[in-house]
């Protein structure tokens, strides 16, 4: 099973409005699919959360963060007691999500069960979106910096591989949003857990080593190196950091921002 993608760029991105979300491309014609990456807009937050702030952890009102996903959930068609998300803590561990609640510890979920939507909370780290049409099978991966160099990516799929008896090669995957590599400025030990390709030298802090690392490249790789094919993946055209009219950035905020979530799942067939 191939899906072939047109080149992925901002102008033909679909912008689902108020709240404003991101419908990655990938997944088209797969009515039985919600997946989604929501943007700043079209929430009832105020000020440096302004406005579809959606994180939980951060210092905005439990009650406005609450109305906001209760926006997004019905914009996007689902209810937001079939949610399943975690307190995100940088690592590599696995959830098999049978059940919806919150959960601690996990960076990546992945379920075959109906009417369960996986979600994962960024403002510069990477979401990745996975889904197998044939077992009708998701994956939700927060990939920063610690949980890329672990191969959080790769281990997800493998997990899929085991449990559900996934072919990649007929997965699709979207690579969300999350800071381009000509904003993400990283020393030369963070750097070092990477492949030398995929950061350069900064030129313009002569006195430390600075390096700009490509982030997104990474995890590409990384479904390249699992299996799935390049024309089964799709990339986020914007960057967290430098779309600031759409996206909170944790580094250019100064860690004062909210938080998006990308979320997937199979509605009741």
């Amino acid at each position: 099973m191939r899906f072939r993608l047109a080149k992925t760029t901002k102008k033909n991105f679909r912008l689902r409005m108020t709240p404003e979300y991101i419908v990655p491309n990938c997944f088209r014609g797969h009515q039985e699919l919600i997946a989604l990456q929501s943007t700043r807009k079209g929430g009832a937050s105020n000020g440096v959360y302004s406005s579809l702030n959606l994180g939980s952890n951060t210092g905005d009102r439990r009650d406005l963060v609450y109305e906001n996903t209760r926006r997004l959930c019905v914009a996007a068609g689902i209810n937001p007691g079939q949610l399943v998300s975690s307190d995100q803590v940088h690592g590599t561990e696995i959830l098999y999500a049978e059940k919806p609640g919150r959960y601690h510890g996990y960076d990546s979920l992945v379920t075959d069960k109906n009417n369960l939507f996986l979600c994962i909370f960024t403002a510069d780290c990477y979401p990745v979106l996975i889904y197998d049409p044939r077992h009708n099978a998701s994956g939700a991966i927060h990939a920063g910096w610690k949980g890329s160099a672990g191969q959080i990516v790769s281990k997800t799929i493998a997990t899929m591989v085991v449990r559900f008896s996934s072919i990649p090669a007929e997965c699709l995957a979207f690579i969300g949003t999350g800071i381009s590599a000509n904003a993400y400025e990283v020393d030369k030990e963070v750097a070092k857990e990477f492949p030398p390709d995929t950061s350069k030298r900064c030129t313009y802090s002569p006195d430390e080593e600075k390096y700009l690392l490509d982030l997104g490249l990474v995890n590409y790789r990384q479904l390249l190196s699992s299996g799935i094919t390049a024309s089964n993946i799709e990339r986020s055209p914007f960057c967290s950091y430098g779309d600031k009219d759409l996206f909170f950035s944790y580094r250019r905020d100064q860690g004062k921002t909210g938080r998006m979530v990308s979320l997937i799942g199979v509605g009741q067939r």
